[in-house]
């Protein structure tokens, strides 16, 4: 292997256990849910149990795929 060079990655990192929803946070999409396609909240929910609070998740979703 030359100097400076990094050995190529066996194995990916383990990815972090994703997080239920707590009550608060299902009401809020509920209640945004009327506004919003499926599509939208999918990801919105996707993005919370990563550990994304509601308002960078609807940011994200909205400039990714609107409403």
């Amino acid at each position: 292997m030359a100097y400076g060079t990094k050995p190529p990655m066996k194995n990916k990192p383990p990815m972090k256990k994703k997080k239920e929803l707590t009550k608060r946070q299902l009401t809020t999409l509920e209640k945004h849910s009327v506004h919003h396609t499926k599509k939208h909240m999918n990801m919105m929910k996707k993005l919370m149990r990563e550990g994304m609070s509601f308002t960078e998740a609807h940011k994200k979703t909205m400039k990714e795929i609107g409403k």
